[in-house]
């Protein structure tokens, strides 16, 4: 049986794999996405509260 890194990366370079990888770097790029994971990290490390 296939490791898990082994399906990983196999999944990676299928083009399934490819358009994933693309859609991330995409949302990562995105001013949006960035405030998003920000507000999530200060609310995990007990930052600001609502």
């Amino acid at each position: 049986m296939a490791s898990v890194i082994d399906r990983i990366k196999r999944f990676m370079s299928s083009p399934q794999g490819r358009q994933a990888r693309a859609r991330a770097e995409r949302l990562a790029r995105d001013p949006r996405t960035q405030a998003k994971v920000r507000g999530l990290l200060a609310r995990l490390r007990g930052g600001r509260r609502h």
